[in-house]
């Protein structure tokens, strides 16, 4: 069994893989305040119900894949591979691991290595030209050429932050549930700000990843579009450019990466 880490600034995803099929997954805040013995007990907490592993912690672990944009949390997840899982091949992804992935950019050691790791998983799967829509902390495009280069993208705030920041600075705001209101139109505040984000974030989508396409391949057409992220459900049938729903895009790609890398080890 492959796990794998991905660690994002608002929640860390971990899967379960059985070969090419991920055979479970879990969902978790991240705290960049844990330990690697806390994170060591979380992980046997969530990997010790499933039937194919054993009550101790590493059992039936053959390799693990980690990659995360909080420094800390990856600083004590090395520690948790270290002191916990010895024996076992890890792969931390970082400057210096084969993605299999160009990035050509001013300075590829800035791109955050989720957005490497999306890059390859929409290569293995769909090929190039392709943009990925990657909806969490922020909401992240980025573009793949033709030749399965990772060319550069756009960040932009996503859902919740822009939930919380409504709820913070407007006087008569509150934080709402991310839901889709019963129209456009809303009949309350609550409905309206539902609308407002809902509506708004599928037009931001449309409307960047029509200019991008256009830059990316000389038919827009031919370029696919692949949503991901936790909240990628909530503008997905609002969305006019989406082909693709890919929830575990990172996932897939960590353990692509993981597999490029552990016969170097």
């Amino acid at each position: 069994m492959l796990l794998t880490i991905d660690v994002g600034n608002t929640h860390t995803v971990l899967g379960l893989f059985d070969g090419d099929d991920i055979v479970e997954h879990w969902r978790i805040s991240t705290d960049a305040r844990r330990t690697a013995d806390e994170l060591a007990v979380l992980l046997q907490g969530l990997m010790g119900m499933h039937p194919l592993l054993g009550d101790e912690l590493g059992d039936g672990i053959d390799g693990i894949a980690i990659c995360a944009t909080v420094p800390s949390v990856l600083h004590e997840l090395r520690e948790v591979t270290r002191r916990y899982y010895g024996d076992v091949p890890a792969v931390l992804v970082e400057p210096g691991v084969k993605t299999g992935v160009p990035i050509l950019t001013d300075n590829p050691k800035e791109v955050g290595a989720d957005r490497i790791i999306n890059a390859v998983a929409a290569v293995e799967l769909y090929g190039g030209p392709a943009i990925v829509v990657d909806f969490g902390t922020a909401t992240t495009f980025d573009a793949v050429s033709a030749r399965g280069e990772y060319i550069g993208g756009v960040i932009a705030p996503g859902i919740e932050i822009s939930v919380e920041a409504l709820g913070v600075r407007g006087a008569q705001l509150r934080k709402i549930e991310v839901a889709r209101p019963r129209s456009v139109i809303g009949k309350n505040t609550v409905e309206a700000m539902q609308s407002g984000i809902i509506y708004g974030f599928a037009g931001q989508v449309d409307g960047v990843v029509s200019r991008m396409a256009r830059e990316l391949a000389e038919d827009p057409d031919e370029v696919t579009v692949i949503a991901t992220g936790g909240l990628a459900p909530m503008v997905l049938g609002e969305s006019s450019v989406i082909d693709e729903h890919e929830p575990w895009l990172t996932l897939v790609g960590l353990r692509l990466v993981y597999e490029r890398n552990v016969s170097r080890m």
